[in-house]
Protein backbone atom coordinates (compact mmCIF):
# COMPACT_ATOMS: atom_id res chain seq x y z
CA UNK A 1 0.00 0.00 0.00
CA UNK A 2 2.87 2.39 0.77
CA UNK A 3 4.38 1.70 -2.69
CA UNK A 4 1.02 2.31 -4.37
CA UNK A 5 0.51 5.54 -2.42
CA UNK A 6 4.02 6.68 -3.40
CA UNK A 7 3.38 5.94 -7.08
CA UNK A 8 0.04 7.74 -6.97
CA UNK A 9 1.50 10.85 -5.31
CA UNK A 10 4.37 10.91 -7.79
CA UNK A 11 2.25 10.42 -10.91
CA UNK A 12 -0.41 12.97 -9.91
CA UNK A 13 2.09 15.61 -8.83
CA UNK A 14 4.11 15.28 -12.01
CA UNK A 15 0.91 15.41 -14.05
CA UNK A 16 -0.05 18.70 -12.36
CA UNK A 17 3.41 20.21 -12.31
CA UNK A 18 4.49 19.32 -15.84
CA UNK A 19 1.19 20.47 -17.37
CA UNK A 20 1.38 23.77 -15.48
CA UNK A 21 5.05 24.51 -16.15
CA UNK A 22 4.79 25.77 -19.78
CA UNK A 23 1.84 28.00 -18.81
CA UNK A 24 3.91 30.19 -16.50
CA UNK A 25 7.53 29.56 -17.55
CA UNK A 26 7.40 29.56 -21.37
CA UNK A 27 6.24 32.13 -23.88
CA UNK A 28 3.20 31.33 -25.95
CA UNK A 29 5.10 30.39 -29.18
CA UNK A 30 7.33 28.10 -27.11
CA UNK A 31 4.31 26.15 -25.85
CA UNK A 32 3.56 24.84 -29.33
CA UNK A 33 3.68 21.04 -29.51
CA UNK A 34 7.17 19.71 -30.10
CA UNK A 35 9.03 23.01 -30.36
CA UNK A 36 10.72 23.33 -26.97
CA UNK A 37 9.22 21.01 -24.38
CA UNK A 38 7.07 18.25 -25.91
CA UNK A 39 5.04 16.82 -23.04
CA UNK A 40 2.01 15.14 -24.60
CA UNK A 41 3.35 11.55 -24.50
CA UNK A 42 4.82 12.07 -21.05
CA UNK A 43 1.52 13.38 -19.69
CA UNK A 44 -0.38 10.48 -21.29
CA UNK A 45 1.96 8.00 -19.57
CA UNK A 46 1.51 9.65 -16.17
CA UNK A 47 -2.29 9.79 -16.64
CA UNK A 48 -2.46 6.07 -17.41
CA UNK A 49 -0.13 5.30 -14.50
CA UNK A 50 -2.30 7.30 -12.09
CA UNK A 51 -5.46 5.54 -13.30
CA UNK A 52 -3.92 2.07 -12.88
CA UNK A 53 -2.55 2.91 -9.42
CA UNK A 54 -5.90 4.40 -8.34
CA UNK A 55 -7.68 1.18 -9.29
CA UNK A 56 -5.05 -0.97 -7.57
CA UNK A 57 -5.10 1.21 -4.46
CA UNK A 58 -8.89 0.97 -4.20
CA UNK A 59 -8.83 -2.81 -4.57
CA UNK A 60 -6.14 -3.06 -1.87
CA UNK A 61 -8.21 -0.81 0.40
CA UNK A 62 -11.29 -2.98 0.00
CA UNK A 63 -9.27 -6.15 0.56
CA UNK A 64 -7.68 -4.66 3.68
CA UNK A 65 -11.05 -3.59 5.10
CA UNK A 66 -12.46 -7.04 4.44
CA UNK A 67 -9.40 -8.91 5.69
CA UNK A 68 -9.23 -11.03 2.53
CA UNK A 69 -6.82 -11.40 -0.41
CA UNK A 70 -7.28 -8.96 -3.28
CA UNK A 71 -8.34 -11.86 -5.52
CA UNK A 72 -11.34 -12.63 -3.27
CA UNK A 73 -12.85 -9.14 -3.02
CA UNK A 74 -16.56 -8.88 -2.26
CA UNK A 75 -17.89 -6.75 -5.12
CA UNK A 76 -21.03 -5.86 -3.19
CA UNK A 77 -18.90 -4.35 -0.45
CA UNK A 78 -16.84 -2.53 -3.09
CA UNK A 79 -20.02 -1.03 -4.48
CA UNK A 80 -21.12 0.09 -1.00
CA UNK A 81 -17.77 1.77 -0.35
CA UNK A 82 -17.91 3.56 -3.70
CA UNK A 83 -21.46 4.85 -3.31
CA UNK A 84 -21.81 5.35 0.43
CA UNK A 85 -18.47 6.59 1.77
CA UNK A 86 -16.34 9.71 1.49
CA UNK A 87 -13.41 7.62 0.28
CA UNK A 88 -15.55 6.18 -2.51
CA UNK A 89 -16.75 9.61 -3.60
CA UNK A 90 -13.16 10.92 -3.68
CA UNK A 91 -12.09 7.91 -5.75
CA UNK A 92 -14.89 8.45 -8.28
CA UNK A 93 -13.98 12.14 -8.59
CA UNK A 94 -10.33 11.21 -9.11
CA UNK A 95 -11.13 8.64 -11.79
CA UNK A 96 -13.43 11.06 -13.61
CA UNK A 97 -10.77 13.79 -13.54
CA UNK A 98 -8.01 11.46 -14.74
CA UNK A 99 -10.21 10.05 -17.50
CA UNK A 100 -11.00 13.60 -18.62
CA UNK A 101 -7.29 14.49 -18.64
CA UNK A 102 -6.43 11.41 -20.68
CA UNK A 103 -9.26 12.07 -23.14
CA UNK A 104 -8.04 15.65 -23.66
CA UNK A 105 -4.49 14.47 -24.25
CA UNK A 106 -5.46 11.73 -26.70
CA UNK A 107 -8.39 13.22 -28.58
CA UNK A 108 -8.24 17.04 -28.25
CA UNK A 109 -6.95 18.75 -31.38
CA UNK A 110 -7.12 22.29 -30.01
CA UNK A 111 -4.14 24.47 -29.20
CA UNK A 112 -1.45 23.09 -26.96
CA UNK A 113 -2.12 25.84 -24.43
CA UNK A 114 -5.80 24.91 -24.13
CA UNK A 115 -4.84 21.26 -23.72
CA UNK A 116 -2.32 22.08 -20.98
CA UNK A 117 -4.84 24.22 -19.09
CA UNK A 118 -7.46 21.45 -19.21
CA UNK A 119 -5.00 18.77 -18.12
CA UNK A 120 -3.59 20.92 -15.31
CA UNK A 121 -7.08 21.62 -13.92
CA UNK A 122 -8.19 17.98 -14.19
CA UNK A 123 -4.96 16.74 -12.61
CA UNK A 124 -5.24 19.30 -9.79
CA UNK A 125 -8.74 17.97 -9.09
CA UNK A 126 -7.47 14.40 -9.04
CA UNK A 127 -4.59 15.30 -6.72
CA UNK A 128 -6.90 17.23 -4.38
CA UNK A 129 -9.13 14.14 -4.04
CA UNK A 130 -6.32 12.41 -2.12
CA UNK A 131 -7.05 14.71 0.82
CA UNK A 132 -10.22 12.73 1.62
CA UNK A 133 -8.30 9.46 1.83
CA UNK A 134 -5.72 10.78 4.30
CA UNK A 135 -5.58 12.27 7.78
CA UNK A 136 -7.20 15.53 6.69
CA UNK A 137 -10.22 13.62 5.42
CA UNK A 138 -10.83 12.30 8.93
CA UNK A 139 -10.93 15.80 10.42
CA UNK A 140 -14.37 17.17 11.24
CA UNK A 141 -16.05 20.55 11.68
CA UNK A 142 -14.54 23.92 10.87
CA UNK A 143 -11.07 22.77 11.86
CA UNK A 144 -11.46 19.82 9.52
CA UNK A 145 -12.37 22.11 6.63
CA UNK A 146 -9.34 24.31 7.34
CA UNK A 147 -7.13 21.21 7.48
CA UNK A 148 -8.46 19.92 4.15
CA UNK A 149 -7.97 23.25 2.35
CA UNK A 150 -4.48 23.54 3.84
CA UNK A 151 -3.61 20.02 2.72
CA UNK A 152 -4.83 20.70 -0.82
CA UNK A 153 -2.73 23.88 -1.07
CA UNK A 154 0.25 22.00 0.37
CA UNK A 155 0.04 19.27 -2.27
CA UNK A 156 -0.59 21.62 -5.19
CA UNK A 157 2.38 23.82 -4.25
CA UNK A 158 4.57 20.73 -3.93
CA UNK A 159 3.33 19.53 -7.33
CA UNK A 160 4.32 22.81 -9.01
CA UNK A 161 7.77 22.60 -7.42
CA UNK A 162 8.26 18.94 -8.42
CA UNK A 163 6.96 19.54 -11.94
CA UNK A 164 9.39 22.44 -12.32
CA UNK A 165 12.32 20.18 -11.42
CA UNK A 166 11.20 17.59 -13.98
CA UNK A 167 10.68 20.21 -16.68
CA UNK A 168 14.14 21.73 -16.17
CA UNK A 169 15.77 18.31 -16.38
CA UNK A 170 14.05 17.88 -19.76
CA UNK A 171 15.03 21.37 -20.94
CA UNK A 172 18.68 20.83 -20.02
CA UNK A 173 19.01 17.53 -21.86
CA UNK A 174 21.74 17.43 -24.52
CA UNK A 175 20.22 18.15 -27.98
CA UNK A 176 20.17 15.50 -30.74
CA UNK A 177 23.46 15.35 -32.60
CA UNK A 178 23.74 17.90 -35.35
CA UNK A 179 21.05 20.18 -33.96
CA UNK A 180 21.58 23.53 -32.26
CA UNK A 181 19.98 23.80 -28.87
CA UNK A 182 18.11 26.99 -28.05
CA UNK A 183 16.58 25.17 -25.09
CA UNK A 184 19.52 26.19 -22.88
CA UNK A 185 18.79 29.87 -23.33
CA UNK A 186 15.08 29.21 -22.87
CA UNK A 187 15.84 27.06 -19.84
CA UNK A 188 17.89 29.85 -18.28
CA UNK A 189 15.10 32.37 -18.81
CA UNK A 190 12.54 29.87 -17.47
CA UNK A 191 14.65 29.45 -14.33
CA UNK A 192 14.19 33.15 -13.65
CA UNK A 193 10.42 32.81 -14.20
CA UNK A 194 10.28 29.76 -11.95
CA UNK A 195 12.20 31.51 -9.18
CA UNK A 196 9.19 33.74 -8.50
CA UNK A 197 6.69 30.88 -8.73
CA UNK A 198 8.99 28.69 -6.65
CA UNK A 199 9.20 31.30 -3.91
CA UNK A 200 5.40 31.38 -3.66
CA UNK A 201 5.28 27.57 -3.62
CA UNK A 202 7.89 27.31 -0.86
CA UNK A 203 6.01 29.91 1.21
CA UNK A 204 2.75 27.96 0.82
CA UNK A 205 4.48 24.68 1.68
CA UNK A 206 6.01 26.14 4.85
CA UNK A 207 2.82 27.85 6.06
CA UNK A 208 0.50 24.93 5.35
CA UNK A 209 3.06 22.47 6.71
CA UNK A 210 3.16 24.35 10.01
CA UNK A 211 -0.64 24.47 10.13
CA UNK A 212 -1.03 20.78 9.31
CA UNK A 213 1.63 19.89 11.88
CA UNK A 214 -0.17 21.85 14.58
CA UNK A 215 -3.47 20.14 13.77
CA UNK A 216 -2.03 16.62 13.58
CA UNK A 217 0.74 16.76 16.19
CA UNK A 218 0.09 19.78 18.40
CA UNK A 219 2.78 21.93 19.98
CA UNK A 220 2.26 20.16 23.30
CA UNK A 221 3.43 16.89 21.73
CA UNK A 222 6.62 18.20 20.08
CA UNK A 223 8.94 16.95 22.88
CA UNK A 224 7.56 13.43 22.39
CA UNK A 225 7.92 13.42 18.59
CA UNK A 226 11.00 11.21 18.51
CA UNK A 227 9.31 8.64 20.75
CA UNK A 228 6.93 7.58 17.95
CA UNK A 229 7.45 6.20 14.46
CA UNK A 230 5.21 8.96 13.08
CA UNK A 231 7.29 11.65 14.76
CA UNK A 232 10.58 10.17 13.58
CA UNK A 233 9.40 10.03 9.98
CA UNK A 234 7.98 13.55 10.24
CA UNK A 235 11.31 14.92 11.49
CA UNK A 236 13.10 13.11 8.65
CA UNK A 237 10.70 14.69 6.16
CA UNK A 238 11.30 18.17 7.58
CA UNK A 239 15.08 17.71 7.36
CA UNK A 240 14.90 16.59 3.73
CA UNK A 241 12.61 19.51 2.85
CA UNK A 242 15.25 21.79 4.36
CA UNK A 243 17.91 20.14 2.19
CA UNK A 244 15.72 20.66 -0.89
CA UNK A 245 15.39 24.34 -0.08
CA UNK A 246 19.16 24.69 0.23
CA UNK A 247 19.59 23.02 -3.16
CA UNK A 248 16.95 25.30 -4.67
CA UNK A 249 18.75 28.35 -3.24
CA UNK A 250 22.04 27.11 -4.70
CA UNK A 251 20.38 26.68 -8.10
CA UNK A 252 18.84 30.14 -7.97
CA UNK A 253 21.73 32.22 -6.66
CA UNK A 254 24.80 30.34 -7.84
CA UNK A 255 24.23 27.86 -10.66
CA UNK A 256 21.70 29.88 -12.69
CA UNK A 257 23.95 32.97 -12.87
CA UNK A 258 26.81 30.60 -13.70
CA UNK A 259 24.81 29.24 -16.63
CA UNK A 260 24.12 32.78 -17.88
CA UNK A 261 27.85 33.57 -17.83
CA UNK A 262 28.71 30.29 -19.57
CA UNK A 263 26.11 30.93 -22.28
CA UNK A 264 27.57 34.38 -22.94
CA UNK A 265 31.02 32.81 -23.30
CA UNK A 266 29.73 30.08 -25.63
CA UNK A 267 30.84 27.16 -23.44
CA UNK A 268 27.88 26.10 -21.27
CA UNK A 269 28.59 22.37 -20.91
CA UNK A 270 30.24 22.53 -17.45
CA UNK A 271 27.56 24.87 -16.08
CA UNK A 272 24.77 22.70 -17.51
CA UNK A 273 26.29 19.55 -15.98
CA UNK A 274 26.55 21.20 -12.56
CA UNK A 275 22.94 22.41 -12.74
CA UNK A 276 21.65 19.02 -13.86
CA UNK A 277 23.47 17.28 -10.99
CA UNK A 278 21.95 19.70 -8.50
CA UNK A 279 18.47 19.21 -10.00
CA UNK A 280 18.89 15.43 -9.85
CA UNK A 281 19.78 15.71 -6.16
CA UNK A 282 16.72 17.88 -5.64
CA UNK A 283 14.56 15.33 -7.49
CA UNK A 284 16.00 12.51 -5.35
CA UNK A 285 15.16 14.45 -2.20
CA UNK A 286 11.62 15.05 -3.50
CA UNK A 287 11.20 11.32 -4.15
CA UNK A 288 12.36 10.54 -0.60
CA UNK A 289 9.87 13.07 0.79
CA UNK A 290 6.99 11.50 -1.16
CA UNK A 291 8.03 8.06 0.12
CA UNK A 292 7.91 9.38 3.68
CA UNK A 293 4.52 11.02 3.04
CA UNK A 294 3.18 7.72 1.69
CA UNK A 295 4.45 5.95 4.82
CA UNK A 296 3.18 8.63 7.20
CA UNK A 297 -0.31 8.24 5.72
CA UNK A 298 -0.46 4.68 7.06
CA UNK A 299 0.44 5.70 10.65
CA UNK A 300 -1.53 7.39 13.40
CA UNK A 301 -0.44 10.99 14.06
CA UNK A 302 1.14 11.75 17.41
CA UNK A 303 -1.87 13.84 18.48
CA UNK A 304 -4.16 10.85 18.25
CA UNK A 305 -1.88 8.88 20.57
CA UNK A 306 -1.55 11.61 23.17
CA UNK A 307 -3.13 11.05 26.57
CA UNK A 308 -6.21 13.21 27.25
Amino acid sequence: MIAVRLGLYLSLMLLVGLAAFPLYALRRPERDEGTVLPLRKTLICWSITAIILSILGFLMLVAGMSGIPITEIDWQMSRSILLETQIGTAWLVRMAALTAALAVLVFCDGSNQQRLVAVALAAATALSSLVWTGHAGASEGDLGSIHQVSDILHMLAAAIWLGGIGAFLLLLKPPPEGQSDSRLAIGHRALDEFSRVGTVCVSIILLTGLLNGQILVGLQNVPQLLDTAYGQLLVAKILIVGAMMLLAAKNRWRLTPGLALALSEGNPSIAVTALRKSLLLEATAAFAILALVAWLGTLEPTASMAMP
